[in-house]
Formats: structure tokens, C-alpha cells, sequence
């Protein structure tokens, strides 16, 4: 037995202990989401078993009283095509919390909230994961020793803020994430802004000093649900230089609903990058995404894609050779337990 597993099982025999007390929840979760695919990167195509982001997690709470409660969330990652586990073992979130009237205060290891309000919003077909996964949102936040506040609900409009601590680690700076909803009825208005000053592969390949603000609309119409982003991102001190980089990027998607069956489509481009004042050429590259669903439960879904990312020949926003294309069609089968 390796240490994983004796972990594993550590962890399951605690939240199984915790789960008997009264006044606590503990429960566990997951999500299995596997696909076989068609590559093409360039010239080279191969046949692939992709994960999609499968993980499992635990997620807990106790009653403190007085409206008062306690909770912690533990969520690992693993390759559902390999049975591989993250090296980082609660590596995609490891929180503690506090929450009442106030709203929430969080502590640990979590994904930005601008990024949730924003651009996985409108990621309605895989949601944002696998090969089919925006590759042009610019995601600039740094996740670790992050201190949040969650605002309560008012209406339909809610905020939150994080900072993650630097640390005083070489280079590294405090890094900040602020976002806010707006969802109403057919409705959703969405706000995100980042800092972060120590960051790296911004705009492909890119480091420095990085800001992003980025603005969601999503409205439903019947059986139809459509949706936008844009995005602005910065970065100074380019790759160690005084120059600083520029981009504009946006998306748009759409989901219609027939029964257990859902179509989708998307589409998103990244502008062309500017770095002190001048247009890089080759650096715009696009994104187009058709898929579709078939829900066999609320839980289980079978589905296929064909998507393409077509680079700028100056730009790679998929870590293959500079200039190279990437496509693939898809099909996969996803379970949530």
C-alpha cells in the first residue's frame, strides 16, 4: 500500500467518524468525466484517452448556533484515464470556513471566484474542462494561502473578495481577486477583476505583472440560454523588461434544450497582442467549440464535441509548437456521484 492510499483511507475513516456525530454533515463527492478522442496538433494526429478534470472531494459543516457554522472543503484531482492522483494532493481546493448572516470568510486553497463569475459561467457544455476548455481566458490569480470574504445575497446580487498572502516567497507579491453577480430570472450579470504581480504563462508564454477585468452576460430565452464574456488583461515588466503587453479577448455561447438532449456551440477569439505600444502580428488566435449532450440522468450525461484552436503564427495558446493548430473530436461519458 503506498502512501496515497494510506491517506485515501485516513481521510475516509475521519469523514465516516464525522459523519456519526450529530451535529455535523460530511459527504462525499466527485466527478468522473472521461473522453477518447481524434487529435490533430500541426501536422501530427494520434487517437487519445483524455481526463476531463475528474476529481473527488469532501465537503463538510457543523451548526455552531446562532446562526454560526463551521466548514472545510478537501478536493483532490486525478486522471480518470490513467488512475493517476494530483502530486498535490488536495491540490485543486483545501479550505476552512466561517459563515452566518455575515456572509463568509474562507481560508486555504481555492479557485478564483472572478474567474467562476466570468468565463466558466458561459462554459456550459463541458463545463470548461478537457481539450474543448477555453484556452483563451487570460487566468492570472495565484490560488494558495488565500484569505476570501463571500458576501450574503441581496436580491439577486452577491460579492467576494480574496487576497493570497506573498508570503514574503522570492519575487512574489500579494496577489488579489475581487468578483460580483448579479442573477435574477432569465438574467446574469457577472464581474471579475485580478491582480497579481509575480505570474507566468499570461498570453501563452508570457510573465511579468499581470491585471485582468472581465464582464459576463448570460440571458435565457425559452429553451435557449445564451451568454458572453470580455476580457481585458495587462501585463508589465514583460519577461523581465520594462515593456508591457495588452489583450482583449472574448467569448460567445449558446445552448439549446430539447428534452434530455442539449446543443451547443461556442465561440471565442484572443486579439492581438500589443507590447510597448506595438502590434505583435501573428498573436491573435481563435476558438470554436460544437458539442452536444445527451442527459441519461441528472447525474450521467453522454456527449460529443469537435473543437479547434487556431493560432496566430506568432502565438501557441495550447503548449504545442508556435503557430500550430490544434483540433479534436470527442466523444466521452460523464457520471457526478
Amino acid at each position: 500500500m503506498n502512501n496515497t492510499q494510506r491517506a485515501l483511507l485516513a481521510v475516509l475513516a475521519i469523514a465516516g467518524t464525522s459523519a456519526a456525530m450529530a451535529q455535523s454533515s460530511v459527504t462525499i463527492y466527485g466527478r468522473v468525466n472521461t473522453t477518447v478522442e481524434r487529435q490533430k496538433l500541426g501536422d501530427v494526429t494520434r487517437s487519445a484517452m483524455e481526463n476531463n478534470a475528474s476529481r473527488w472531494g469532501i465537503v463538510g459543516s457543523e451548526d455552531l448556533g446562532g446562526g454560526l457554522k463551521a466548514g472545510f472543503q478537501l478536493e483532490s484531482g486525478f486522471a480518470s484515464d490513467t488512475g493517476v492522483t494530483s502530486p498535490q494532493f488536495f491540490g485543486r481546493q483545501s479550505e476552512v470556513n466561517l459563515s452566518g448572516a455575515f456572509g463568509a470568510v474562507r481560508l486555504g486553497n481555492f479557485i478564483s471566484d472572478s474567474y467562476y463569475a466570468t468565463a466558466d459561467y458561459i462554459s456550459m457544455h463541458n463545463h470548461d474542462t478537457g481539450t474543448s476548455a477555453d484556452a483563451l481566458y487570460a487566468y492570472v490569480m495565484r490560488d494558495v494561502n488565500k484569505i476570501g470574504y463571500r458576501s450574503p445575497k441581496f436580491g439577486g446580487f452577491s460579492a467576494e473578495g480574496a487576497v493570497s498572502l506573498s508570503e514574503k516567497a522570492p519575487g512574489a507579491k500579494n496577489a488579489f481577486d475581487l468578483s460580483a453577480n448579479y442573477n435574477a430570472g432569465p438574467l446574469g450579470l457577472g464581474l471579475g477583476y485580478t491582480s497579481n504581480k509575480a505570474v507566468e504563462g499570461v498570453f501563452g508564454a508570457f510573465s511579468g505583472e499581470a491585471e485582468q477585468i472581465a464582464l459576463r452576460g448570460s440571458y435565457a430565452v425559452g429553451a435557449f440560454t445564451l451568454g458572453a464574456y470580455y476580457q481585458y488583461a495587462t501585463l508589465d515588466n514583460v519577461n523581465g523588461t520594462t515593456a508591457d503587453a495588452k489583450r482583449h479577448a472574448y467569448r460567445l455561447a449558446g445552448m439549446y434544450t430539447l428534452g434530455a438532449s442539449e446543443f451547443h456551440a461556442n465561440f471565442g477569439r484572443a486579439e492581438k497582442i500589443k507590447v510597448g505600444g506595438n502590434t505583435l502580428d501573428g498573436t491573435a488566435a481563435n476558438q470554436w467549440t460544437l458539442g452536444y449532450n445527451y442527459n441519461l440522468s441528472k447525474r450521467t450525461k453522454v456527449y460529443g464535441y469537435y473543437t479547434k484552436i487556431d493560432n496566430g503564427s506568432n502565438i501557441s495558446y495550447v503548449g504545442g509548437p508556435i503557430g500550430a493548430d490544434f483540433s479534436s473530436l470527442a466523444v466521452g461519458v460523464r457520471h457526478n456521484f
